[in-house]
């Protein structure tokens, strides 16, 4: 090999490589930027309103426990007042007894008299005949008419149609009530031949008028909420319309309609005026009749509390029923959420 050929070599494996330099430009552009603080991110109104939003949730949480502590703060002192030992015993509250005048133990809520009365079945029994009923007249109502302006009705049809059941929610309660005792309670009696003119089959058909709007509005909006590429794949594969509502929409829509289901049952549970006005207002003990007038627990402290003395053990019972009502409604609107989460999960096959 010449001299000439070696210090060419010798120069190019002495050479290091250097690597190729990029512009000024395009090098300060991959220079990692200080990423910005979430305060500077978030104008200023954002988070007055996220705040605002915050302290609204937690004032109504608030509200509803100190509602609570409130009526279990009346109820309590039952359990160690003298007053009220002497007067009721706390068994006779749920147990039937013999009272003088009776043949036999009986459940009576009678306050008033020589011997005052407080037993509480015949108010619970009076609650679920109501509730029952009306929730049999509603979920099928409520449920059918979202099914069919949802995937039957022509667009001009549900126009017209929904606000007119939506404005169902905005009637008071009294004008219901007292639709139900002039009208309806009139033509049941007519129709089925009903020996107690108001009953539980009355108070429920008005108290069904105000819990049809809560489950149409929020079965409907689920209904609507399932997406159409799904209805569209059914049709594909030749699936009926009444096919893709019954397997394909409705089983997609379950967790909004059981919320719906849930919260009408909330609403027949607490509601006052309707079955106050309708209901006939007697605590009769017959579990298997619906033919007979009823007493509920909300329409038994609407007509009751304005009439007894504070601290008495009237009022004590009373403000009971109210904390067994809550604690009763809190129970069971938590199962239907847990229900409703269980549903959620199984369809879409994720966790909440």
């Amino acid at each position: 090999m010449s001299s000439s050929a070696a210090s060419a070599v010798n120069v190019e494996t002495a050479t290091p490589e250097v690597a190729p330099t990029a512009p000024s430009g395009e090098r300060a552009s991959q220079r990692p930027r200080r990423p910005l603080s979430r305060k500077a991110a978030t104008p200023l109104w954002h988070r007055v309103v996220e705040k605002t939003i915050m302290v609204l949730a937690t004032s109504a949480v608030l509200a509803i426990a100190l509602i609570f502590i409130f009526i279990a703060r009346e109820a309590a002192p039952m359990f160690w007042e003298a007053s009220f030992s002497e007067e009721v015993q706390l068994r006779d509250l749920f147990v039937a007894k013999q009272w003088p005048g009776y043949d036999e133990a009986v459940y009576i809520w009678q306050p008033v008299g020589g011997h005052p009365k407080f037993n509480v079945l015949p108010l619970f029994l009076g609650t679920l005949k109501v509730t029952v009923l009306a929730m049999l007249f509603s979920v099928p109502i409520g449920v059918g008419c979202a099914i069919f302006l949802a995937m039957y009705a022509p667009r001009r049809l549900r126009e017209w149609v929904k606000p007119f059941i939506e404005l169902l929610a905005g009637i008071p309660s009294v004008v219901l009530g007292f639709f139900a005792l002039m009208v309806i309670a009139t033509w049941a009696q007519d129709t089925f031949g009903f020996a107690y003119r108001l009953n539980a089959v009355v108070a429920a058909m008005g108290l069904s008028l105000a819990i049809i709007p809560v489950i149409f509005t929020i079965a409907e909006d689920a209904l609507q909420a399932v997406p159409r590429s799904l209805s569209d794949a059914a049709l594909a594969l030749g699936a009926r319309r009444y096919q893709i509502a019954l397997r394909v929409v409705v089983p997609a829509a379950i967790p909004g309609i059981a919320a719906g289901v849930v919260l009408g049952f909330g609403r027949a549970m607490g509601e006052t005026m309707i079955v106050l006005m309708a209901s006939g207002n007697a605590a009769i003990m017959e579990p298997g009749n619906f033919a007979t007038s009823v007493r509920t627990i909300t329409a038994t402290v609407a007509a009751e509390l304005g009439e007894v003395a504070v601290g008495d053990p009237h009022w004590r019972v009373l403000f009971l029923l109210g904390a067994m009502l809550f604690v009763i409604t809190f129970v069971l609107n938590l199962l239907g959420d847990l229900a409703i989460s269980r549903l959620h999960q199984k369809l879409t096959a994720t966790r909440r």
